[in-house]
């Protein structure tokens, strides 16, 4: 019978393990070998080692540089190639509506942070990566210059969407995450923009929606002057492929506001109208200055005794070219006692016999 080996202890164990491992493992290289950041297969390896390397990507062009944004933004409206247009929706002068359009002014009415539907529609399809920018500029011309800017009031309370919209912002896009909010360096200037969207099936326009953060009337900010909003259709290098203007009015009720200010442009409308005759006034009076001797004159004269004089002289001038002057009604008082009764006599009537003193 095989003589039966006794079991090893873990120390006998691991020395008989250890010392069988080669002499070369107790010693490190002194020096690490240097890192060769050449990759394996690059075009460095000589040919024929059968690995096979890619060609480098192409650069990608550099984007077409970005034409300055004017100081004073032009508000005249351009269809462009695209035949780029607005339209809104027919909303009436309730006063419950939140925002209305009048067409005979162009101007939008709307409540504050209240959505305004917009529609954009486009003849032909505009480039992808076309953006829709609005921006807001004051009307008149001793204001175009200033920015248009939320009132220190309602920037400092906030409102809907301040955490995605800058406070000072005036114009925000409601619902619509991809929407950019951008401060111009060198005008200063605030907007919107959001990428162009084609119409769905069935539809043949793209509706955004805006919402004016400030009151028309907020001191610090609008302050009463009228603005206007300008959409422009952009190219991927930001150049101007179309271009929308109209009006903005923001006010607690904007049914009212545009049926009173559509009534006081008809009204001055027609006085226009009304007026437009009173141009011809000049040319008639010539007709009459081709014969000014047959012209009658009235003379207003104060005092009987001059009135008198001055009618001697006219009757001897009417004498003097021939023919009588004309009886004319006079408005003076009648003379003194000149068909009057004496005091203390009685007017006799016909048939009616005297009295006796």
């Amino acid at each position: 019978m095989a003589e039966e080996l006794e079991p090893l202890s873990e120390g006998e164990a691991f020395l008989d393990i250890w010392n069988m491992l080669p002499d070369n493992i107790h010693s490190f290289p002194e020096e690490l070998p240097v890192w060769d950041p050449t990759p394996v297969g690059s075009p460095l390896d000589p040919p024929g080692s059968g690995v096979l390397v890619p060609p480098p990507l192409p650069a990608e062009p550099p984007p077409p540089p970005v034409p300055p944004s004017p100081v004073v933004p032009s508000t005249e409206d351009y269809g462009g190639h695209h035949d780029f247009r607005l339209r809104f929706r027919e909303t009436g002068t309730a006063k419950s509506v939140t925002c209305t359009y009048s067409p005979e002014l162009n101007k939008l009415y709307c409540r504050l942070a209240k959505p305004c539907p917009v529609q954009v529609k486009v003849g032909v399809p505009p480039p992808p990566g076309t953006l829709l920018r609005a921006v807001a500029v004051y009307k008149k011309s001793e204001h175009v210059a200033e920015v248009v800017r939320r009132c220190p009031h309602h920037e400092r309370c906030g409102g809907p969407g301040d955490g995605l919209a800058p406070a000072q912002h005036l114009i925000r896009v409601e619902g619509n995450p991809q929407a950019r909010y951008h401060d111009d360096e060198t005008t200063k200037r605030h907007s919107v923009a959001v990428p162009y969207e084609p119409p769905e099936v069935g539809s043949d326009c793209t509706t955004v929606l805006y919402n004016f953060m400030c009151n028309s009337s907020c001191m610090g900010g609008m302050n009463r002057r009228p603005i206007l909003a300008i959409l422009t259709l952009e190219g991927p290098g930001g150049q101007i492929l179309g271009r929308r203007c109209f009006e903005v009015r923001v006010c607690a009720c904007p049914g009212r506001d545009r049926k009173i200010e559509e009534e006081n442009f008809r009204k001055r409308g027609g006085a226009k109208r009304a007026l437009s005759p009173t141009a011809e006034a000049p040319e008639s009076s010539k007709k009459r200055v081709l014969n000014p001797d047959s012209e009658v004159f009235c003379l207003q004269i104060r005092g009987r005794r001059r009135y008198e004089m001055l009618k001697e002289i006219n009757d001897a001038l009417e004498a003097a070219e021939g023919g009588a002057a004309p009886p004319r009604p006079t408005k003076g008082r009648r003379p003194r006692g000149e068909g009057l009764v004496p005091r203390g006599k009685k007017l006799l009537l016909k048939g009616e016999p005297a009295d006796s003193d």
